[in-house]
């Protein structure tokens, strides 16, 4: 059974948004936010098993398609507060699929009780796990969506630094690339984020370092930039952020990284949850893991 886009927008905004503020603690809010996204609709043959990767804890979802030489490194989004394996399952299994990778979905560690640099830690720690099992970074993809697809952004940043080679490409849905907050489109009616909720992600999870380029990308030196891996980035038109991807994509592109950009008409912040559920949400998912398919070997 297929939900019409309409209905799932209407359902964002009246059940989902609701949740995701400064009313209840972030506790509560992952609580609830699991419970509402307990039941996703999964490629048939799907398979998810609770694992660590580099002492992290992960969900390893492998569906039909799925290549056990190709890996998709999938870091959620939720502010840095919110979102878990759970709530991000249906996306991460329906890229696995249009990928053709094993996905591994990381629980790494949220705000505000593990702030900045815990959740890139936790990331360089499972990307190099994936390394250290023997699978070479041209067979690892990166996506992520919202703070996962910053969190992408800094996963990268941080392997160059540190002389890691970096995966052979990031696939990045909506990411937050300005914890600054400056220039988000708040003339867009997004029927999912709110300044106020950013804020509050924004203040747990970075701190005094909002303008770091591991917490703000788009504030990235050009030479960093450049030396990104090939970026499929997607951002949708009735969003908050839809104004700094776009920053983020020019800036990228005149640094000299290789950027494909697709905006995403009609859609809201991340449909992608919607996969399997809602026929837009799942064209988009596929549209992506097609590409990270082109970039695997």
């Amino acid at each position: 059974m297929q939900v019409p886009l309409r209905a799932a927008r209407l359902l964002t905004r009246h059940v989902v948004r609701p949740v995701l503020g400064t009313r209840l603690a972030p506790a509560r809010q992952r609580q609830v936010i699991d419970t509402l996204m307990r039941f996703p609709l999964l490629p048939t043959g799907t398979t998810t098993v609770r694992t660590t990767l580099g002492g992290v804890p992960a969900d390893r979802i492998e569906t039909a398609a799925s290549n056990p030489d190709h890996a998709l490194l999938y870091l959620h989004g939720g502010a840095y507060v919110v979102g878990s394996p759970t709530t991000h399952r249906a996306a991460a299994a329906h890229l696995a699929d249009a990928t053709g990778a094993v996905a591994h979905v990381l629980d790494y560690r949220l705000a505000p009780e593990h702030p900045y640099p815990a959740a890139v830690d936790d990331a360089l720690a499972a990307y190099c796990a994936l390394l250290e099992r023997g699978l070479p970074s041209e067979r690892v993809v990166v996506a992520g969506d919202s703070a996962g697809g910053g969190l992408a952004l800094a996963l990268a940043l941080r392997a160059r630094s540190v002389g890691v080679p970096l995966p052979a490409a990031l696939g990045l849905i909506s990411p937050w690339v300005d914890a600054r907050l400056d220039g988000l489109a708040e003339h867009i009616d997004d029927p999912l984020l709110t300044r106020d909720w950013l804020e509050l992600g924004a203040r747990s999870y970075a701190g005094r370092h909002r303008e770091h380029p591991e917490v703000s990308p788009l504030l990235a030196d050009p030479a960093d930039l450049a030396a990104l891996p090939a970026l499929f980035v997607q951002a949708a038109s009735d969003e908050l952020f839809v104004d700094d991807v776009e920053r983020f994509v020019a800036a990228a592109r005149a640094a000299g990284a290789e950027v494909t950009y697709h905006r995403l008409e009609g859609h809201w912040h991340v449909t992608h949850l919607y996969a399997g559920m809602v026929r837009e949400a799942t064209e988009v998912v596929r549209e992506l893991g097609g590409w990270l398919r082109s970039a695997l070997p």
